[in-house]
């Protein structure tokens, strides 16, 4: 369906020519009708689908003019990156239509954002923790509000911040209609469309965990940390299409050591973001890796929520998730609109059984090759992978000089051999100019 087929007035029509956009998604198309009719909904679409502007549309279509202070548009999003964005199909959306948008999250100074929502909105976009902050301030009120956007649901469930969505709920006028729109429909889900929902119409574009159709995934087993390095650089050596890669790792702390190792190699072509950087630092990362000065952005999954990049050529799972379901999240960042895309696992003996779980939540099957045979195995480890014995303390053995005592040796010639690692390790290092690993040696 073209976007001239839905019942969208001049102002509308103009602004989403200037997108580029011509065609609908499924989930734009059976939304807005519904939406338009003041039912309840909720939508479940894979990231990547257009579900934003599914809900953008008719929330526009019906909005009428108006000089008062409050706003009467409520959109709920889990992380900040989410709400520059939504703000931002929101302002492109209304290029043609006298609307005030403004967006809240924590983080940054709360008294621009006092006189913000002081100065009068008709869409206020927000994170729950920030938006109840400014509620209790008594700046913002919520008695005129006529339609709730939560996006993202599920997220903001895993975060958290259950109680938050339901105080902000509490406050709001009976009399109102709700948009709910996640990936997955949980069973955290569920309870809350039964408690603040009246009869909505449940809309699922594709099932709950299916992945996108048009990204190829492949998986390889990779024992440790440094292994997955040195597996990465490998694919970053021989495949020339890995342009702009989106590398998610469990943690903080991984996503920091991990930047740390490719920035010697790799030096500007490499970010990291997570949630212990700065918002400016965050906003810098992400719009050079999408202008294309990044080959590499390493993130965490609280910030993939947040994240609408388009072309990006791979996303790599150099750690498993702990939920299947974030799978589904991550990979949707590649094979975007009518893109193709591709999902690469490295895969270590402790994430199998995920592995498992993230097949049978998928209903596909992909098979896990060996490593390369370019590809060293490293007897680097990091802490977190060194092996613990039950009930004993493992004390560090002191270091022992060897230049005295009868009980010193040579080394066997086999050990005096240096590891100079696979060709591409050596290809890249004459390339960049810098070294690679460090770590800690497995004990």
């Amino acid at each position: 369906m073209k976007f001239s087929d839905l019942n969208l007035n001049t102002p509308l029509l103009n602004a989403i020519s200037e997108t580029g956009l011509t065609d609908t998604t499924p989930i734009q198309e059976e939304v807005y009708p519904v939406a338009m009719s003041g039912r309840d909904i909720v939508g479940i679409a894979q990231t990547g689908t257009g579900k934003t502007i599914s809900y953008i549309l008719p929330i526009l279509r019906n909005l009428k003019f108006s000089k008062q202070r409050h706003p009467r548009i409520l959109v709920l999003v889990p992380t900040r990156e989410l709400v520059e964005q939504v703000v931002g199909e929101f302002e492109k959306l209304t290029e043609y239509m006298t609307v005030r948008i403004a967006g809240v999250y924590g983080g940054t100074n709360i008294n621009t954002q006092k006189q913000a929502v002081y100065d009068g909105l008709d869409i206020l976009v927000g994170t729950p923790g920030r938006l109840i902050d400014l509620a209790l301030t008594g700046t913002l009120r919520f008695k005129s509000i006529q339609k709730l956007v939560i996006d993202e649901v599920d997220e903001m469930l895993n975060l958290g911040f259950k109680p938050q969505i339901e105080r902000i709920v509490d406050l709001l006028p009976e009399k109102r209609q709700n948009l709910m729109f996640s990936a997955t429909l949980t069973y955290d889900v569920e309870e809350l469309i039964n408690h603040f929902f009246y009869n909505p119409v449940k809309i699922e574009v594709a099932p709950a965990g299916k992945p996108v159709e048009k990204i190829f995934q492949s998986a390889y087993q990779a024992p440790n940390f440094y292994t997955k390095i040195n597996l990465l650089l490998y694919l970053l050596d021989v495949n020339h299409g890995m342009d702009k890669a989106l590398i998610f790792v469990k943690s903080r702390q991984i996503a920091d050591i991990l930047y740390n190792n490719l920035e010697e190699i790799f030096e500007e072509e490499v970010g990291v973001i997570h949630s212990n950087k700065s918002q400016n630092f965050r906003f810098r990362m992400v719009n050079e890796f999408t202008e294309g000065n990044l080959k590499l952005l390493i993130a965490t999954d609280l910030i993939a929520r947040g994240l609408d990049i388009s072309n990006v050529t791979h996303v790599i799972n150099f750690d498993l998730p702990d939920e299947a379901e974030a799978y589904v999240h991550r990979i949707g960042r590649t094979g975007r609109a009518e893109a193709e895309g591709n999902a690469i696992a490295f895969i270590n003996d402790k994430e199998q059984e995920m592995w498992h779980k993230i097949e049978k939540l998928t209903g596909s099957k992909v098979t896990i090759d060996k490593l390369p045979p370019d590809v060293e195995i490293s007897e680097l480890a990091l802490d977190t992978e060194t092996p613990e014995i039950a009930g004993k303390t493992l004390i560090k053995t002191p270091k022992i000089d060897a230049t005295k005592g009868s009980a010193y040796h040579e080394k066997k010639e086999k050990n005096k051999k240096v590891n100079l690692g696979g060709s591409y390790r050596r290809k890249l290092a004459a390339k960049y100019k810098k070294p690679k690993t460090r770590g800690q040696k497995r004990k």
